[in-house]
């Protein structure tokens, strides 16, 4: 296995965020007099587009009640802004890999607003030489966000690798005819995470940092 492009998901993935964005789901359902889901059912959101995956939490929800409930989540999720940090080991694999010169991108279910922001908030940006959002193509799992990058980067799908902690990840790495890499640390279970088969599981960032270090290139010119 040689890979010379790596996508990563965001939430879950890289940030340690997955606790955050299930608070505030929560809080908004309690905000608006709805059942409040557990934490698995809020989690299996993580990494699509929220308005698109809404009905799975909240079923009762009316089309004309989502603006609302995307507002009261973003007030609870920028509440805990504050306290979102990267995983353990994570920057220090980025900067690895930027080191080697392999090229990485990120593929995620936030929105365009919202990744800018924590990119820059976080001076994370200069990472990643692609990047693409649920409300500016298609949500996971459909590949068309892993393809756009593929074609703006000028990489094969042989050539690259989805790292991502649910199984929309891996779903969508699959529909795109790309390698993947489940990490078990972030939302989904690790069963649900085996169910999707992915090429790798990496329990840790660090088992993640040593394989993608092994098996990654950078791109010849």
């Amino acid at each position: 296995m040689s890979y010379s492009l790596v996508i990563f998901d965001w939430d879950g993935t890289l940030m340690d965020s997955t606790h955050t964005i299930v608070a505030a789901i929560q809080a908004a359902c309690r905000d608006m007099g709805f059942p409040v889901p557990d934490v698995a059912q809020a989690s299996w959101v993580i990494g699509l587009s929220l308005d698109e995956a809404l009905h799975r939490v909240v079923p009762d929800l009316t089309a004309s009640q989502v603006p609302r409930f995307l507002e009261r989540y973003r007030i609870h999720y920028l509440l805990r802004d504050p306290d979102l940090r990267t995983f353990d080991g994570v920057i220090g694999m980025l900067d690895a890999l930027k080191a080697e010169g392999v090229p990485m991108a990120v593929a995620t279910g936030k929105s365009r607003v919202g990744l800018n922001r924590v990119l820059d908030s976080m001076k994370m940006g200069a990472y990643f030489d692609a990047t693409r959002t649920a409300d500016e193509t298609f949500s996971k799992p459909h590949p068309r966000m892993l393809e756009e990058i593929l074609d703006e980067l000028l990489v094969p799908a042989a050539e690259a690798v989805m790292v991502g902690d649910t199984s929309h990840d891996i779903q969508m790495a699959h529909a795109a005819g790309m390698a993947s890499i489940a990490v078990t640390y972030g939302a989904h279970s690790v069963q649900e995470l085996i169910d999707s088969k992915p090429t790798l599981i990496a329990d840790t960032p660090e088992q993640l940092h040593a394989f993608l270090l092994e098996h990654c290139r950078k791109i010849a010119v």
